[in-house]
Parts: C-alpha cells; sequence; structure tokens
C-alpha cells in the first residue's frame, strides 16, 4: 500500500478500463502492482485465477476458510490448487472469537440476528489481516450479481474499507461487466474446475447453513442469507458497494 494524505481518484482510469477485456484489466493490475492478490472462493474467481496464472504463473491467491464451508468447497479449493500448482493462502478467523461467539450465541445465531456478527468474525477480521499487507486485490465481483448493492461496481476502486491510516489500498474487479453466461462460457470452453455444488442448483456459494440452491426463476443471490432483507446480500467483503464507494 502506498503512503498518502489523499485517495486517488480513479474515475477517469476507470472509465477506460471499462470497455477492456478481464485480461486486459488483469495485465493493467499487475503492471501497477508487484503485490496484489486474488480473492478466490466461486466460479468468477477462478475464471480470475485461469486468466491471471497465464500472465504470472506465481499468482497470490487467498481463500476465507470460515469453518463452515460445504465439503464440495473444500475439495474444489483443493483441485483449483492442484490445476494451476499455485499456492492458496487459506486464512482461518480467530479461534478465540470464534469460541466465544459459538458459546454465548451457538453455532445459528444468525438465523435470529443477522448474519453480519459471524461474517464480521469468521470473514472480515481475517481479511483485514491479509490485506493490510496488500497494495492491492482482484475481485470476482459483477455488476448483475446482485442489483440491489453491485449494479454500480467500478473496475478499478480504492478500497476505503481495509485501507490503513494514510494508505491506499486498490480494488479490481475485472469481471464487472461480464455475466454469470460469460463466465461459464470461459469455464466450460477451457475445462476449468468448478465447485460441484453448482451442478446440485447452487449458484452463489458461502458457508453451508447460509447457502441453498436456487430455483429456475430466482436471482442467483436469493440462495444466501434468505431469511434477510434481498437488498442487503452483502457480507461486508465488499461494503463499499452499500456505502457509495
Amino acid at each position: 500500500m502506498i503512503a498518502t494524505d489523499k485517495s486517488p481518484d480513479f474515475s477517469e482510469l476507470d472509465t477506460q478500463l471499462q470497455s477492456k477485456s478481464p485480461r486486459q484489466i488483469i495485465e493493467y493490475a499487475f503492471s501497477q502492482h508487484e503485490n496484489i492478490a486474488i480473492s478466490f472462493s466461486g466460479a468468477e474467481d477462478v475464471a480470475l485465477i485461469d486468466i491471471a496464472s497465464k500472465l504470472r504463473p506465481d499468482v497470490q491467491v487467498f481463500t476465507l476458510d470460515t469453518g463452515r464451508l460445504h465439503p464440495e468447497t473444500y475439495q474444489f479449493i483443493d483441485r483449483v490448487r492442484d490445476h494451476y500448482k499455485i499456492n492458496i493462502d487459506v486464512l482461518a478467523p480467530q479461534a478465540a472469537a470464534v469460541q466465544a461467539l459459538t458459546t454465548e450465541k451457538g453455532f445459528f445465531s444468525f438465523y435470529q440476528d443477522n448474519h453480519q456478527e459471524c461474517c464480521g468474525i469468521r470473514k472480515i477480521e481475517p481479511l483485514k489481516r491479509k490485506l493490510a499487507n496488500m497494495d492491492a486485490w482482484i475481485t470476482g465481483q459483477r455488476k448483475d450479481q446482485s442489483p440491489g448493492t453491485r449494479l454500480g461496481i467500478p473496475v478499478i476502486q480504492t478500497d476505503e474499507n481495509f485501507a490503513g491510516p494514510k494508505r491506499t489500498l486498490t480494488k479490481y474487479n475485472p469481471l464487472a461487466n461480464w455475466s454469470s453466461d460469460d463466465v461459464w462460457t470461459h469455464i466450460r470452453a477451457l475445462e476449468v474446475p468448478y465447485n460441484t455444488l453448482h451442478d446440485q442448483g447452487f449458484i452463489s456459494i458461502g458457508c453451508q447453513p447460509c447457502t441453498r440452491p436456487v430455483g429456475p426463476n430466482q436471482h442467483e443471490r436469493e440462495g444466501r442469507w434468505w431469511w434477510e432483507d434481498a437488498t442487503k446480500k452483502e457480507c461486508g467483503l465488499h461494503n463499499t458497494n452499500l456505502n457509495g464507494g
């Protein structure tokens, strides 16, 4: 991260990058940052890894192990590691924080008081630790994933949520303008490994207790935190979407 008193204005650059392909965006990101990593969990992210590994074989990749993932997801992580012969930094939550939450509220408190507390412990805190040492990160966000929170996401932005004091963290969303069909066309055409839960009706896959398959006419995010307000389908990793950043 670059020491600065003012966050850079990426609006003009974002306008230029909006018309570029994911490969071109990743190439640009790599040209600007040596210390950059891909956040990996789902189909979009493995498409990014497939593209990025051809540009930088030793690309940094990390994933969040919340301790509540499906067995199929853990198997998927290993397949991606083996397929691309890359190291995947597996980030775990602080054991003491998880123990305190489950001791006080049990294992399924999020069904009563929303998912933010559990996600904060199992996802946000480990991500903060990781990004504290990064100059930039790459995510698989798409505009059409969640019309309520992601429709306006840029290709490049300053990540105010995870930047430190007087430190700039740059965030890239190379698939912002891709659709789900674009992602799956890439996966099938290039025989990219994917989570086998997709074959069981899951589209957007998170923790096992908070994810379920969706029906033919349901939006992909309806399978996540289905008991909550449909306009708040974010765990906190991308709060700039909710804050308008």
